[in-house]
């Protein structure tokens, strides 16, 4: 324990690590690896066998463990204030912005309690986190994994898995993560649909940008589901009872008066209290030690009640439209000189053209890709096609992007934002009441002058009326 400093020394906080990192002991821990997240983006050099825990914190890092278990498939739900203006306000009056997510997250436990589902429910510096699992020896696990997109509809490339997880992490479990991505994007429907004039601010699926609210500002709700955009191997869950260390990467802290120190933080479960009472117990060391000593944070296993929502899926709008959007495939990059490529751009309103030609970094932005997504669906395009298109862009590396698609998967983030914002389309639950100039225009993605003309509305009513056929 040399160097460790006292919370992480602390037996109990050790124990609650080990838990839920799915173990009674670092050996027997089922998590596949842990790592620290906050400033870095994924890396393979980062990643550690659960036994190596000390490792982490004998340096104080913030500690996650990996989505991907070997006995368990893991489903996580993820809420948090956004605010594209001031970012540091989620830290500056957590009071309001946990206040404006109390709506959503009632919403979020009276659909759990229809569907019979029980999770470990953790509250973090910007939001809340729901997590449960399913046994892999139960046979909704096998279902699960049917349910998602087959290996060759998927552009996961198996041999990109880091030697270092070589066997821990099998095809099987990668289809199974595509598998809950499609239920938690129908979790996500059904909070949404459920929202809808029930809270102050806008509730979006992703953190999507938003138009400025009452009060003036750009800030929303996001259910974010975006980890399921990207390749098992590559996401992880920040575990309770971990220090919280966002605001000081994110360069946030001049803004909290604070010169460069981050605020102590630590992620804690909502154990026995409300919001208001972890917000205060998260700042203090003793209060979370002594939560540690009462609260345990082993991950539930709630099988069966992610089997009636499993069901309630598949009798789902969003399950035929799911259908439907892996009906085709992308068309093969030997090809896209002949097919991507030649999409005239004459397709796009400016503001849509700048995205595409000029993509970084606007287009990895959700309101980038929705923007995109929405324009090719009124010109008639598939939207698997919309995201073999976009991947096209995101492959092409002139345009600099600061993202190695080795580990991410330019196909698979494109695969995943383009069927959420198609999927609310489809489904009714998206009315385009944004997709017009002057939203886009607060939204800060269009660069023209406001009298340029009235480039989006044409394409939005021919939506609406496709929508209503």
């Amino acid at each position: 324990m040399h160097g460790m400093d006292g919370f992480y020394a602390d037996p109990a906080v050790q124990k609650r690590l080990t838990e839920f990192m799915g173990g009674d002991s670092l050996e027997s821990a089922t998590a596949v690896y842990i790592t620290s997240s906050d400033g870095r983006q994924y890396d393979q050099r980062f990643l550690y066998l659960p036994s190596e825990l000390n490792a982490l914190l004998e340096q104080g890092y913030d500690v996650c463990r990996s989505l991907a278990d070997q006995d368990s498939l893991l489903l996580h739900l993820d809420i948090e204030y956004v605010n594209f203006d001031s970012p540091a306000d989620v830290y500056l009056d957590p009071a309001r912005t946990f206040e404006l997510q109390e709506p959503v997250v009632r919403i979020i436990e009276t659909l759990l309690l229809r569907w019979g589902i029980r999770p470990l429910h953790i509250v973090t510096g910007q939001g809340h986190h729901f997590v449960w699992r399913v046994r892999k020896s139960d046979p909704l696990a096998a279902k699960l994994t049917l349910l998602g997109p087959a290996p060759e509809l998927t552009n996961i490339c198996h041999d990109r898995v880091p030697a270092f997880l070589q066997g821990r992490i099998t095809q099987e479990m990668q289809q199974a993560f595509g598998g809950i991505a499609l239920l938690l994007e129908y979790m996500a429907h059904c909070i949404k649909a459920e929202a809808a004039g029930q809270v102050e601010i806008p509730v979006e699926i992703t953190a999507v940008n938003v138009g400025p609210s009452h009060e003036g500002k750009r800030e929303m709700i996001s259910i974010d589901i975006s980890e399921y955009g990207d390749p098992l191997q590559t996401r992880m869950v920040r575990m309770p009872f971990s220090n919280y260390h966002k605001p000081g990467f994110k360069n946030i802290t001049d803004d909290l008066g604070l010169h460069g120190s981050c605020p102590a933080l630590r992620a804690i479960p909502l154990y026995e209290m409300d919001y208001k009472g972890a917000l205060e117990i998260r700042k203090g060391d003793d209060e979370v030690r002594e939560l540690a000593r009462r609260a345990c944070v082993r991950i539930p296993d709630q099988t069966e009640g992610t089997r009636v929502l499993f069901h309630e899926y598949e009798a789902s709008r969003l399950r035929t439209f799911h259908e439907y959007f892996y009906s085709t495939l992308h068309d093969p990059p030997e090809r896209w000189a002949d097919t991507y490529h030649k999409a005239p751009l004459t397709l796009f309103p400016p503001c849509v053209r700048d995205i595409v030609v000029q993509p970084n970094d606007r287009l990895l932005k959700p309101a980038g890709m929705q923007l995109v997504t929405r324009t090719l669906m009124a010109h008639g395009w598939h939207p698997r096609h919309i995201a073999g298109f976009i991947r096209s862009i995101f492959e092409n590396p002139g345009h600099g992007w600061g993202i190695s698609w080795q580990d991410y998967e330019a196909g698979t983030r494109a695969d995943f934002y383009v069927r959420v914002f198609s999927g609310l389309y489809s489904t009714g639950l998206d009315r385009l009441v944004d997709f017009n100039c002057v939203s886009t225009l607060e939204k800060g993605f269009c660069m023209h002058p406001p009298d340029a003309g009235a480039c989006l509305e044409p394409l939005r009513d021919k939506l609406l009326t496709q929508q209503r056929l």
